[in-house]
């Protein structure tokens, strides 16, 4: 039987961790990483550059249908209009990023309406490209569904940033499944999902500045000063605890920081985005009224105390919240797309 698919909304996060396993079964928790472990900068790890900084594409050219010539050659990706990799694999290869080619790869996910882009390989300016060109074809054909399923070690800086503002308000779920890690530069991708679900281990350290003309601590501390500030805002309009740009700065280049499950819950990059679920809340009462968003989030309160912590499928747990929640009103009349489940009500007029 196959699994309905779900939103990419507070309400079923943890509905979604369900979905996205293979086969639809909880997945196992990860062992808990060791607090530190060495790294290398050739694997990834945190660069940041004065001299290679690549700007994203203007908006208008992303909007039309000329985009300029890009080839992936910093890792490998596929498109895949399925969450369930073990039984539909990867997808379809991806490389060649010219407009025709993303259409191509990506026109079969227009009916299902989600997208799930694997990526393995370094956080570069190609990645960033293909980033900004998935996202672009996505909001063209309007899939809803964006996963970002990613296993990276690291790599620039600044082109991590560019690419986490490109997923910001585009709605994507960034995975790290289990036998992928997400380390240094990586971290900045996670930070800019709507939602995060790592099973992966999660690691930082200090940022490598290449290409730098210092010849003194002070002159190297300005230039990494200007980067951390950098960082801090970025982390700041995503949600995540600038105490994770703090901690990037103590941990030797050399070494990983790997981050545990409390602290990925602690510094808001694992689990649903606050930023994303306080825009979802204006919204919310701006379209549907508060009184609306009061019996929301009474029922997304006792949806996790009685359903999702069932050892149930997804499709379980889903028939337990359509049966909750019409004690909290729903659906509701003014706003029955916008109410709990209302996917399990498309499905089931489908």
């Amino acid at each position: 039987m196959q699994c309905p698919p779900p939103p990419l909304s507070v309400l079923l996060g943890l509905v979604l961790c369900a979905f996205l396993a293979a086969g639809c079964q909880d997945p196992e928790p990860p062992p808990a990483p060791p607090q530190q472990t060495s790294a290398s900068a050739d694997e990834g790890g945190a660069i940041s550059s004065p001299i290679v900084v690549t700007e994203p594409l203007a908006e208008d050219v992303l909007a039309g249908t000329r985009w300029p010539a890009a080839t992936l050659t910093s890792g490998k990706a596929w498109l895949s209009c399925s969450t369930d990799y073990a039984e539909s694999g990867d997808g379809q290869p991806l490389e060649d990023l010219a407009y025709l080619s993303v259409l191509d790869a990506m026109e079969p996910c227009r009916e299902p309406g989600v997208v799930r882009l694997r990526y393995e390989g370094k956080i570069s300016s190609d990645f960033a490209e293909l980033v900004e060109r998935v996202t672009a074809m996505a909001e063209r054909m309007e899939i809803p569904r964006r996963i970002l399923d990613i296993d990276s070690a690291g790599g620039q800086v600044e082109d991590g940033i560019r690419a986490g503002d490109a997923i910001g308000d585009a709605h994507w779920t960034i995975w790290v499944r289990e036998g992928d890690l997400c380390h240094s530069a990586c971290v900045f991708i996670l930070a800019a999902g709507d939602n995060r679900l790592v099973s992966g281990p999660v690691g930082i350290h200090r940022i490598i500045r290449l290409h730098s003309q210092a010849t003194t601590r002070a002159e190297l501390d300005k230039e990494l000063r200007a980067v951390h500030d950098r960082i801090k805002d970025y982390f700041l309009r995503n949600g995540a605890d600038v105490a994770v740009a703090d901690m990037m700065m103590t941990v030797p280049s050399r070494d990983l920081r790997l981050l545990t499950e409390d602290e990925l819950r602690q510094f808001g990059l694992s689990g649903s985005n606050p930023v994303h679920e306080d825009l979802e809340r204006i919204r919310l009462v701006r379209k549907c009224g508060e009184d609306f968003v009061h019996r929301r989030e009474a029922f997304v309160r006792a949806f996790e105390r009685s359903c999702a912590s069932r050892e149930e499928d997804v499709e379980g747990m889903g028939d337990c919240g359509v049966e909750l929640r019409e004690k909290y009103g729903f659906p509701d009349r003014k706003c029955p797309g916008e109410s709990p489940l209302a996917e399990w009500d498309a499905l089931a007029t489908g």
